[in-house]
């Protein structure tokens, strides 16, 4: 052993033998303190956050982070929803207390990944109470049946009518008498883009 140190020189074994004294005071005659744990007080109070409720981590793509963040701070914007209805003849008394939050996100769209929005052009529509400019929520994984309004890709434009199904052949019905139904044609090039569930209309 002693050959072996020799070999590396006196420099070397006497950094050796200090760092071996270091070690050794240190694990001897230092008391040693409990590492790692939880600790009594660190932190911060459990539930002390804006929700006021405990939190978990969660794993999420980096790619969606900022859009999981933005759909927490929009589902936050709930307004006031009344019990009482609003008469729309003689007015009645109003409750002195509101019924709960109203999340327009949640009451119009049911499916989020499969709802777009589209705008109305015209007036073919007005009978189903969709005016010229009212904002359309189009669900895609409805299915289209019989008696639904829809929005439908023709011959590559864009158009809004009622779908009827008779005997096996498909129209497009207009909900105002201004406007002749269109029957799908053999050689019409015609998509499917979803059912309309709401309409959002100015005054």
């Amino acid at each position: 052993m002693k050959r072996l140190f020799d070999s590396f020189g006196s420099s070397f074994l006497d950094e050796w033998l200090a760092l071996f004294e270091f070690r050794y005071i240190f694990q001897n005659e230092i008391p040693m303190t409990n590492q790692g744990g939880r600790r009594e007080g660190a932190g911060r109070p459990r539930g002390s956050n804006q929700y006021g409720e405990p939190t978990r981590p969660v794993r999420l793509p980096v790619s969606q982070i900022e859009r999981v963040l933005r759909f927490v701070r929009e589902r936050e914007h709930e307004l006031p929803l009344y019990a009482c209805g609003v008469s729309a003849g003689f007015p009645s008394p109003a409750d002195d207390y509101a019924e709960g939050a109203l999340d327009l996100n949640a009451h119009l769209v049911r499916q989020p990944a499969a709802t777009f929005f589209a705008r109305a052009r015209g007036d073919s529509m007005i009978g189903a109470g969709i005016h010229d400019g009212d904002l359309l929520v189009v669900d895609r994984s409805l299915t289209a049946e019989d008696g639904k309004v829809v929005v439908v890709s023709i011959n590559g434009e864009l158009t809004v009518k009622r779908m009827r199904r008779e005997k096996g052949i498909t129209w497009l019905v207009p909900e105002n008498p201004d406007y002749p139904p269109i029957q799908f044609q053999e050689q019409d090039e015609a998509h499917l883009w979803g059912v309309v569930t709401n309409v959002i209309h100015s005054l």
